[in-house]
């Protein structure tokens, strides 16, 4: 069944998804975009970008920066991207994964989903699994890696997982928030004033992209590539 899936073979499972990814960056490369998806996603991303920089706004009020401006910008928001992924019905779910479980390598992933449901995130005691039910007109929030590699461990990324449906079909649209590729990532400067010991060295982020996306880690495996 589906949770086997989620175990010790995680790293051999295979994923049923097709996806479409959008890199909406400053340069503006949307004419890159296949012309099915192009209008769609700049008119999502018109509304969805200033609400997410609002909600890492408040999440970094906790670790003391008061505001994205000017010069945090590159940092806390120098890429954007999206993804339209479609799991079609699977014949036999038991033996494949939507998406294997991981963490999101970025600050704040907002997701939209239909209601065909199978989104999961892992509790936090022992191996329980959660599954976050649709919500109409509602969007889940994930904390990704580099939010908490930037807040030292005070807020924790998100472990989760798609399963698939051998009925129906579903869709989603992750927005992922995350820094520029020149950016180096590490412990705000605000976590450590007060003598607190870094958890992760600094790392520049092109390195770190290249190595989430060379090992595909698992669960919160991607983690130990900033590890001191």
């Amino acid at each position: 069944m589906f949770w086997s899936a989620i175990g010790e073979k995680n790293e051999n499972v295979l994923e049923w998804r097709d996806s479409i990814k959008h890199g909406c960056n400053p340069q503006n490369d949307s004419n890159l975009w296949p012309p099915q998806t192009r209008y769609q996603v700049l008119e999502y991303q018109k509304w969805a970008k200033p609400l997410a920089k609002k909600l890492l706004e408040v999440l970094l009020k906790g670790l003391n920066v008061n505001e994205i401006d000017e010069s945090l910008e590159p940092l806390l928001m120098g890429t954007v991207n999206i993804n339209m992924n479609y799991y079609p019905p699977c014949p036999n779910p038991s033996i494949t994964m939507g998406a294997r479980r991981h963490c999101d390598g970025s600050y704040i992933t907002l997701l939209f989903q239909d209601d065909t449901g199978g989104l999961y995130v892992r509790g936090t005691k022992g191996d329980n699994w959660i599954h976050v039910n649709p919500i109409k007109g509602a969007l889940a929030v994930n904390i990704g890696d580099l939010l908490q590699i930037m807040s030292n461990d005070r807020y924790k990324s998100i472990e989760h997982c798609v399963a698939v449906d051998s009925s129906r079909a579903r869709i989603s649209i992750p927005l992922f928030v995350n820094a520029s590729l020149d950016s180096v990532i590490g412990p705000f400067p605000q976590m450590l004033k007060d003598g607190e010991k870094p958890v992760y060295k600094h790392v520049l982020h092109s390195d770190y992209w290249d190595y989430f996306y060379r090992k595909r880690p698992s669960g919160k495996a991607s983690l130990d590539f900033f590890k001191i």
